[in-house]
C-alpha cells in the first residue's frame, strides 16, 4: 500500500475523532485485479462516534470513480462509488448473536488497536462493486458492425415460403 492510516479503532469511535482525505487507488493492491485502469483516487471521510445503546461506531464514506470493464459492451465503464457504511465495533465474533448476524441493517467490525483505514476502505470498495458491473445502456461488441438486426428465424421464414 502506498498510504497507510493507523488508527485504534475503539479510542477513535469513544473520542469522536475524525478523518477524511483521499486515496489513490493505484495503492489498493487488492483491487488491481478487479479494476480496468488504477488512476485515480477515491474520497472519504471516518467519523467516530458512541451509539445512542452506548456501541462504538465507525462511520465510513467512501465517493469516487472505479473504472471497471462493463460486462456487455467490454468498454471502460466509470463506476460511481458513494459508500455509505456504519461499523459497529465488537471486541470478537463471539460476541455477536444469530439474530444480529441476521439484522442487515448493522454491520459488525472487529476493534483492532492497530486498524489500516485504508485496508478498510478498500474492503468496502470490495463490497460495493457488483459482480457484473454495466452500463445502464450499451451496445453488444461488434453489433454496430451488423448494421440491421436480423432474426435468428428470418432463415426458417424463408424456408417456409420456398416450399409454398
Amino acid at each position: 500500500m502506498s498510504q497507510q492510516i493507523v488508527i485504534n479503532s475503539l479510542s477513535f469511535a469513544r473520542e469522536g475523532r475524525s478523518l477524511e482525505g483521499e486515496l489513490p487507488l493505484s495503492g489498493l493492491e487488492r483491487l488491481q485485479d478487479v479494476l480496468a485502469d488504477v488512476s485515480g483516487t477515491v474520497r472519504y471521510s471516518l467519523q467516530g462516534r458512541v451509539s445512542r445503546q452506548g456501541k462504538p461506531q465507525l462511520l465510513l464514506d467512501v465517493e469516487g470513480l472505479a473504472p471497471v470493464v462493463c460486462q456487455r459492451c467490454l468498454g471502460l465503464y466509470a463506476y460511481p462509488l458513494s459508500i455509505a457504511s456504519t461499523l459497529e465495533l465488537i471486541a470478537d465474533e463471539a460476541e455477536i448473536s444469530q439474530e444480529e448476524l441476521e439484522d442487515d441493517s448493522r454491520d459488525f467490525l472487529v476493534a483492532q488497536k492497530e486498524m489500516d483505514v485504508a485496508a478498510l476502505i478498500e474492503d468496502e470498495i470490495i463490497l460495493a462493486l457488483p459482480s457484473a458491473p454495466r452500463h445502464e445502456e450499451c451496445e453488444l461488441p461488434g453489433s454496430s458492425e451488423r448494421g440491421t438486426k436480423v432474426s435468428p428465424f428470418a432463415a426458417l421464414s424463408a424456408l417456409k415460403d420456398k416450399e409454398t
